[in-house]
């Protein structure tokens, strides 16, 4: 590919560091299609380094260090004026509608300027530390939607990455004991590391009965379903107590339909809600996690590989070797 040509409203950013995401996985295969139009490069948790910058252009100079908040707001819409940009009606997003972060070179576009999407980071943050900003950004915007308060008991299902992250922020929030359910024996010792009180294999016993054990019988104050299997609705929603949040946070596949027992949330008056994207100030508020070093995401780093090695990146990231896949340009 040629070198993007950029505008006088625009930035060129040389592209540093740039995690492949579960939902990268959705897109090359084709189970995830909006906002993409192939040929296209994909890619959304980047950071990297100003590398051209247009006459218009104010406040940033060739050099500086940054980090791509992903989700462009249209910043006129119901969602936009109402504190909830992430679920923007009309956004636009780098690895969708724009070039995303698996290749040398990325254009910045002027909505994305005018929007404030460019952030700058501070020298003592790694580009790929800085690049994982971004999911950490949707995983705080996931937490303070499932409401974890100091003393709560936390479920959270899966331990990859994103589970890995819900795990610190819930411990972060206050969380009294953190289950984890988590299938791969690597992912269990790291969710013990990160903070988790109890970590088991959901084949081995039953998860409905030890999230009740876990919480004195009275369910969980709040689960989170951090993999995309959403026929484990129903064990979240039974394992959680009368007026607990069940948070849908995965992405799923296809139209990611579920068989949902409604008396329970009838009965129990249970708040099922789900975690879509984040926010710019989402992204802010978990960089300073980050800089305060309360959240630490560089033992989430498992491979580090060139462009040259993009597939291999993607199959790694689908097979669930490792953890968290980061790929340097």
């Amino acid at each position: 590919m040629d070198v993007p040509s950029i505008s006088e409203e625009e930035l060129l950013i040389r592209v540093r560091a740039c995690a492949v995401c579960g939902t990268d996985i959705r897109i090359f295969e084709g189970k995830k299609t909006k906002g993409i139009s192939p040929p296209a490069v994909i890619g959304h948790e980047i950071a990297g380094e100003v590398f051209g910058k247009g006459n218009k252009v104010e406040g940033y100079e060739v050099g500086d260090r940054v980090a791509i908040i992903p989700v462009i707001p249209c910043l006129r819409c119901h969602y936009c004026l109402n504190g909830m940009e992430n679920i923007c009606t009309n956004r636009t997003a780098f690895g969708y509608e724009y070039g995303g972060g698996f290749q040398e070179y990325m254009r910045v576009p002027e909505a994305a300027m005018k929007a404030g999407n460019v952030v700058k980071i501070d020298s003592s943050l790694s580009f790929e530390e800085a690049c994982l900003i971004e999911p950490l950004a949707c995983c705080y915007n996931g937490n303070r939607r499932s409401r974890i308060r100091p003393g709560d008991v936390v479920l959270i299902v899966g331990a990859g990455p994103i589970g890995l992250m819900h795990i610190q922020l819930a411990k972060s929030s206050g969380a009294r004991r953190i289950v984890v359910s988590e299938l791969i024996a690597e992912r269990r010792n790291m969710a013990s590391l990160m903070g988790a009180d109890l970590v088991f294999d959901p084949r081995t016993v039953n998860l409905v009965e030890v999230a009740l054990e876990e919480s004195g019988g009275l369910g969980v104050d709040s689960a989170i379903m951090a993999i995309g299997v959403p026929e484990l609705a129903n064990d979240l929603i039974k394992s959680t107590r009368k007026g607990g949040i069940v948070n849908l946070f995965a992405g799923f596949s296809g139209e990611g339909e579920a068989r949902i027992h409604a008396n329970l949330l009838h009965y129990n008056e249970v708040y099922l809600t789900g975690t879509a994207s984040a926010s710019r100030s989402h992204f802010y508020e978990a960089l300073s996690l980050i800089l305060s070093k309360r959240i630490d995401l560089s033992p989430l780093i498992s491979h580090r590989l060139p462009l040259s090695e993009i597939h291999w990146a993607l199959q790694l990231t689908k097979k669930g070797e490792g953890l968290k896949v980061v790929v340097l340009p």
